[in-house]
């Protein structure tokens, strides 16, 4: 069930595109207004069974906003590995990430993990506690001036309309490592999931394969092309024995 955890918050950072530092304003990008309050649910599937939920919660916070995502395993999967994991970040107004945390809940495993983000020192403090083994782990990287975390990125893309054969370069990090990514906008797609039939543009985000997750593995988003901009399909395909995980909206309701 890592791997869910790794696909969910792996697929949002796509949307760093939305306000990519490296590489200036995106051409044929057409802003529109910022969601507001919202929950998103998703279905994960993996080798054709109900493996888990997803559950992303946006609102607005003080002079930002508060992301977050809760996962949890379903049905056959959590009988032999249970996951029940809550991650939180805080962004300013420019969808920079301010703080993030994570609590994880992963078969015998329990970690607390928390990463404040310094925009004047460019700096991302990570500090990670292993509740079981009661030993902690701290350290600092260089990040951009405007680090997107893994979470509340994903809002940054749906204020754009990033049309297919475009790419942008996107900062991301996860406080253990700080990259440069690549977003590509591919093809538009009819996508039908539980909550409805959608026209789509389909993202790919370079983010395995050593760049971001040493994995290997290809991620693709599916963003509704309309006002809304909804993510409503989150794919991530990896090697043969790992197999391919695919998140489906289920439902959208306010917060």
């Amino acid at each position: 069930m890592r791997l869910f955890r790794s696909a969910a918050a792996a697929a949002v950072l796509i949307a760093a595109a939305g306000t990519a530092s490296s590489g200036g304003p995106i051409p044929d990008a057409v802003e529109a207004a910022p969601p507001g309050s919202e929950v998103l649910s998703y279905t994960a599937e993996w080798r054709f069974i109900h493996a888990g939920n997803v559950r992303l919660t946006w609102s607005p916070e003080g002079s930002g906003w508060t992301a977050r995502m809760h996962l949890e395993s379903a049905g056959m999967v959590s009988s032999f590995y249970k996951v029940d994991n809550d991650y939180a970040s805080l962004l300013d107004r420019q969808y920079c990430a301010v703080s993030l945390n994570l609590r994880a809940s992963e078969g015998s495993r329990r970690h607390e993990t928390s990463v404040t983000f310094d925009a004047a020192r460019r700096k991302a403090s990570y500090r990670d506690r292993d509740l079981v083994k009661n030993v902690t782990v701290t350290h600092e990287i260089d990040v951009q001036p405007c680090a997107q975390d893994a979470i509340g990125a994903l809002y940054a893309l749906r204020r754009l309309r990033l049309e297919p054969s475009r790419s942008a370069e996107i900062p991301v990090s996860d406080g253990n490592r700080a990259v440069v990514g690549r977003v590509e906008a591919q093809e538009r797609e009819t996508v039908k999931t539980a909550s409805g039939t959608y026209k789509t543009i389909r993202y790919e985000a370079f983010l395995f394969n050593n760049v971001l997750y040493r994995r290997r593995g290809r991620l693709f988003v599916w963003i509704t092309d309309d006002d809304r901009r909804l993510p409503v399909q989150i794919r991530i395909r990896m090697p043969f024995y790992i197999g391919t995980v695919n998140l489906q909206l289920e439902k959208v309701s306010k917060r």
